[in-house]
């Protein structure tokens, strides 16, 4: 066992409560084991002992804060992991993760660059600075100079590659202010984005952004897929919490499917200048629900749906992309903008799985709503707003939006249309239960949980992620149709994962709540 022994470092992280993961190199034979730590180091052991490689970086271990962009003013180092390095042929790709922006203390950040490095040896071999510096392309899209002093756009999620390109997939999250983006004024580019790069330099093939001048916290939460098309086609596919879904031409980066630049609504906010149109795709449709207006409102009983308005009447409604509001409005005294997805998704990290002989690809979302609510608060930041105020409402404990609240869709990628959808899981107790609720027959509302999937040859399985029922699901990957529900003594916490050994087939996968710790779980048909 090897245990990193950070002291302060650990302490001052980010992202030390989750996101833990490893990455494996065959170095000539030798098995070789990386790591990323929540002190932001790049570790490397050998997997046959767990001893660092002290031909790596330092007795094992490259310090990822040297080198870093920090912000103008900060004297803190807010950067981390939450998810493990990439690694392809001879290079350990690493990224950032951040504090959640929703209360920055500044407008100024340390930026998420993201770097590559020589698995052997632990070298720096190159630098993709996902803000640009002045004089590289992208620089102008951040007005006033913004891209000076603003930090983020790191690569908090899981990265994906494709050898036989030479290429690199970066997932890149939103820039510093989650809820408001009059310090960073234009598109932001990388931010927000799919940015293809070379492998072994480095250098941008091409991007991607699929939300501009983002004030949603609508990052890109997922690695992208590389997949082979039953046309014989390829495509690259991007997952989105605001559940689009943009399929790419891996060379390059042209959207498969038509993609519209659409007007989106305009922000009232004091300096804020919305971006005025963002991306949509033609196909496929959206896979869970967009937008929160009086037809999404919880409708279980009469009752229930009337106190629902009354609630609602403090609110603004929203289509989709319409941006945050202030707490107490002085034009309506609106509380703030209900919001749906929520910052959480629709989509988020555990992406989505795809079947290569039939071209389904099957993606998992949440619906939960929140509040884009703006507060000016300078004891805790110098931004002008950031969120606060409101927080999210709900009818006595019942969600204020109609279920179901979770979903899984299965979508023919050749065609674009939707071949299926389920609900995913059964009805959370505390709906169940609801005194509101006593004597009603409900459907299954499903939950709102964060499912990973793995498919087989003719079944896909799923779990209800945390907070979800200690189960492990299996449906006919066709149809959607219940197969069995297998009990595991805790719920699923990440995505499944199968293989073969001696013939026969195996599905692990990480289980844990707070009655049981983590553990491993391994299933299998009987010999």
């Amino acid at each position: 066992m090897w245990r990193p022994e950070e002291g302060k470092r650990f302490d001052d992280a980010p992202r030390k409560g989750s996101g833990k993961g490893l990455s494996y190199y065959d170095n000539d034979g030798e098995g070789v084991i990386f790591t990323m730590t929540p002190g932001y180091t790049l570790v490397a052991l050998h997997a046959a002992t767990g001893k660092p490689v002290e031909s790596f970086g330092k007795n094992g271990v490259v310090d990822l804060q040297d080198g870093l962009r920090l912000g103008p003013g900060r004297d803190d180092v807010d950067i981390g992991i939450s998810f493990p390095p990439l690694v392809v042929e001879d290079v350990v790709v690493a990224g950032a993760a951040h504090l959640v922006g929703m209360r920055p203390v500044a407008a100024s950040n340390v930026k998420g660059d993201i770097r590559g490095f020589d698995a052997r040896t632990g070298d720096l071999l190159w630098t993709f600075k996902s803000i640009p510096e002045k004089g590289q392309p992208g620089y102008e899209t951040w007005f006033n100079g913004s891209a000076e002093y603003t930090g983020n756009a790191g690569v908090w999620t899981s990265m994906s590659a494709d050898k036989s390109r030479g290429v690199v997939y970066l997932p890149v999250e939103s820039a510093t202010g989650d809820r408001y983006g009059a310090d960073r004024l234009g598109s932001n580019l990388y931010a927000s984005s799919t940015v293809a790069v070379d492998y072994k330099t480095g250098e941008k093939k091409w991007h991607f952004q699929s939300t501009h001048h983002d004030i949603w916290d609508w990052d890109t939460p997922a690695a992208p897929l590389v997949i082979d098309l039953p046309n014989g086609k390829e495509a690259v596919v991007q997952t989105l919490k605001q559940s689009h879904l943009f399929m790419f031409d891996p060379d390059t980066g042209k959207p498969i499917f038509a993609v519209e630049e659409r007007p989106v609504p305009a922000s009232d906010t004091p300096d804020e200048v919305a971006f005025a149109t963002q991306p949509f795709p033609v196909l496929p449709a959206p896979y869970d629900r967009q937008g929160f207006q009086e037809d999404d409102l919880n409708d279980m009983t009469p009752d229930i749906l009337a106190r629902a308005k009354e609630i609602a009447s403090q609110y603004r409604f929203s289509e989709l992309y319409t941006p945050p509001s202030l707490y107490q409005h002085p034009a309506d005294g609106s509380l703030g903008t209900l919001h749906l997805p929520s910052s959480t998704g629709g989509s988020n990290w555990e992406g989505a799985a795809y079947d290569p002989e039939t071209g389904l690809l099957y993606v998992p979302s949440r619906t939960v709503t929140s509040v884009l609510s703006l507060v000016n608060e300078p004891e805790a930041s110098s931004i002008k707003y950031i969120q606060g105020g409101a927080r999210t409402p709900t009818i006595d404990g019942l969600p204020m939006v109609k279920p179901p609240y979770g979903r899984i869709t299965a979508i023919d990628l050749v065609s674009g249309d939707h071949a299926w959808q389920i609900v995913n899981g059964d009805t959370p107790d505390d709906i169940k239960n609801h005194p509101l609720l006593e004597g009603v027959d409900l459907p299954p509302t499903g939950k709102p949980t964060r499912s990973g999937m793995v498919l087989t040859k003719s079944l896909l399985f799923f779990g209800e992620g945390p907070g979800g029922s200690p189960l492990l699901h299996a449906v006919d990957k066709a149809t959607g149709a219940k197969v069995a529900e297998i009990a595991l003594p805790a719920s699923v916490t990440g995505v499944p994962i199968t293989y073969m050994h001696e013939g026969r087939q195996f599905i692990v996968m990480a289980v844990s709540d707070f009655r049981s710790p983590a553990k491993l779980i391994a299933l299998a048909l009987p010999e």
